[in-house]
């Protein structure tokens, strides 16, 4: 259930506000309203968080070696502050480093071919009146270097030819000396000599070492600094909210949720704390937190539904119960296999017995892996498939488990439906029973939508008649059922007319239900006090409501997706077993075969849970939401708390 909730509105002194805070923390009951503080603190605080986030990252790259294997080293929040200072700094400084020795060999590469270099000798030179200049020319063109210019080759190649202009005074920048011909090149001067380059390179790979063993160093200190932004993080959340407090006349005042089965808890922290608060029903306005409240069974499914962030509005329906319900139904036919159903269920139950050998609660997670593990091998023992081994492998007794319509022992037995001894309407195989039970499984759950539906309407005064519009939805599906058992499993079993079916012509039935629903529903769908009103709305929408029906279709047709991916993962498991078949019986190839079934049926397993993440969860938060219309659009109840 959602737990409901009072809307509290605290008032305090304005200068017991962060202290006032601080207990609510402790308390642990109030979630509070969304607010935007700005102060200097929460900049400092939001600044220690980033460069905290920034050095674990750099801090978790960092690959350690066997010799480099270090023990975490616990330290407080201000030293972890510094750890990252000083992490982030040595960063910064390895990429200077590396773009120094990037700067230095271009540059060194520009004076190769010169021999070494140095800008003092010019300076040097230039103070007795002999200045140089580096030219570079093309080895054909130096013929036009006249003869005014005083020039000594100091190399020469097939491309270029490198010589020093000789002169007496200096030369201006981009001054073109006399007898210098326009595609001679001046080379300018690196900063400093080539051989104090060549220093400057090697001082920074030794420098780049010396970087790396600390920041190796540094390592053990990563669980501190993942334990410091927990703490920064209450610290942001704590300024956030006193920054962001409406504050008037010395009083200061917030807002939150508290559930209404701990608000006399609330009451009575806030007159020991001699607090001012008024506590209402929230508004259909209202940003609430929704809260589930359930059974530990139910609440089995909370791990997934963690996983998958998916929260219930505050004023739509706790779907845990249905969900864990159909998603366990749905694991089991899409995993499929009696065998990979018990190695889920032994290894589960593994945990689940070395929790409770060391004394440690069990966690939900591996409560929900034993039930679906269970699943998995009830529906294996009902269809016969078992590590996709053929009913001529297995014992009579596993057989003997199965469900003989759908079971695979009996694949190739014609079954007459269940309301006939008149073969001449046609029979069922094994494939159409397992589609027409993945049908009936989607009008079961589609129906429990618009039941629900129902039940919501029918107490809602206002919009009771809402209720006619959701009853249309409900028999429209009854009667959509059999029309997609007609189009999908067989026309001649379920004839869309007549049809006898204990004297009753379900065929045309069905079409009346499905019309009949349709009308139920374009009149009252829109339903907000005026027919005339909700029957106008939907001519409006006249392409949408119509394209509802055939989506109604598509959602029964839509759980066949049950039935094809275990198919898939059937025929993969056989594949698998065929491909091992022949090294049975051969000792020298007995590992080769282990390691084959063992990557083999490892891999569909995967397959198969990836499968199942994809469809088996698809089925509940879209088909099945769709017709509660369900959203999904709430967030977690999150008071206060240290």
């Amino acid at each position: 259930m959602i737990v409901p909730m009072k809307k509290i509105s605290l008032v305090v002194l304005e200068n017991e506000r962060k202290g006032a805070l601080k207990d609510l923390r402790k308390l642990g009951l109030l979630h509070v309203e969304e607010v935007q503080g700005s102060s200097e603190e929460l900049s400092a605080f939001k600044d220690q968080n980033s460069k905290i986030e920034k050095a674990l990252a750099i801090l978790t790259e960092i690959k350690l070696g066997k010799k480099d294997s270090l023990k975490p080293t616990v330290i407080g929040k201000e030293a972890a502050f510094d750890v990252a200072k000083n992490v982030l700094s040595l960063t910064d400084e390895k990429k200077s480093c590396y773009d120094r020795i990037t700067n230095d060999s271009v540059e060194l590469e520009r004076f190769a071919k010169w021999g070494g270099v140095d800008p003092a000798d010019f300076a040097e030179l230039g103070e007795k009146n002999l200045h140089l200049a580096m030219y570079e020319i093309p080895s054909d063109k130096y013929a036009l270097v006249g003869d005014e210019a005083k020039t000594v080759v100091v190399g020469k190649d097939k491309s270029q030819t490198r010589f020093i202009l000789v002169s007496e005074k200096p030369l201006a920048v981009n001054e073109r000396p006399e007898g210098i011909p326009a595609e001679a090149y001046q080379v300018p001067l690196p900063r400093i000599s080539t051989a104090a380059l060549k220093k400057e390179i090697a001082d920074s790979k030794d420098r780049i070492a010396q970087i790396e063993s600390e920041l190796k160093s540094a390592v053990q200190y990563k669980d501190s600094l993942k334990d410091s932004i927990k703490g920064i993080a209450k610290d942001i959340e704590l300024e956030n909210l006193y920054s962001g407090m409406g504050v008037e006349e010395k009083l200061s005042w917030i807002t939150g949720f508290v559930p209404v089965d701990s608000m006399a808890k609330f009451e009575s922290f806030a007159k020991e704390k001699q607090w001012a608060f008024a506590a209402s029903d929230p508004s259909d306005d209202d940003n609430v937190p929704t809260k589930l409240k359930n059974n530990k069974l139910v609440s089995l499914i909370y791990p997934l539904t963690d996983f998958l962030g998916t929260v219930p509005g505050y004023h739509e329906y706790d779907i845990s119960g249905w969900f864990l319900a159909f998603f366990t139904i749905f694991f089991g036919m899409i995993f499929g296999d009696g065998g990979y159903g018990a190695l889920v269920t032994a290894v589960a139950l593994i945990f689940i017995l070395k929790s409770a050998c060391t004394g440690k609660k069990v966690p939900p997670m591996l409560g929900l892996v034993l039930l679906l593990g269970i699943a998995t091998m009830v529906w294996g023992a009902v269809t016969c498939t078992w590590f996709g081994l053929t009913p001529e492998q297995l014992p009579d007794w596993i057989i003997a488990l199965s469900v003989p319509p759908i079971s695979n022992a009996y694949a190739d037995v014609q079954w007459l439906p269940f309301w006939t001894t008149d073969s001449s309407a046609g029979t069922l195989g094994t494939a159409q029973n397992l589609q027409i039970f993945c049908f009936t499984l989607a009008l079961i759950q589609l129906c429990v939508a618009h039941l629900k539906g129902m039940a919501r309407y029918i107490r809602d005064k206002q919009h009771r008649l809402k209720f006619l519009g959701e009853f249309g939805s409900f028999v429209q599906l009854i009667g959509m059922y059999w029309v997609v058992l007609s189009m999908v499993v067989d026309g001649n079993v379920f004839p869309l007319m007549g049809g006898d079916v204990y004297g009753l012509p379900w065929g045309t039935i069905s079409i009346v239900l499905v019309g009949g629903g349709f009308a139920f529903s374009f009149i009252f769908a829109n339903y907000e006090g005026s027919i005339g009103k909700s029957i106008l709305e939907s001519v409006k929408n006249i392409i949408s409501v119509l394209l509802g029906v055939v989506n109604v279709f598509s959602d029964i047709v839509s759980y066949i997706r049950l039935w094809a991916v275990g198919l898939a993962g059937a025929a993969i498991s056989g594949t698998v077993n065929t491909f091992a078949g022949p090294l049975v019986g051969h000792a020298a190839l007995f590992i080769v075969l282990i390691v084959l079934l063992v990557f083999g049926h490892g891999l569909n397993m995967i397959l198969n849970l990836l499968s199942v993440i994809v469809h088996g969860v698809r089925l509940n938060t879209l088909e099945f939401s769709n017709h509660l219309g369900m959203s999904w659009a709430g967030f977690k109840y999150e008071p206060l708390s240290e």
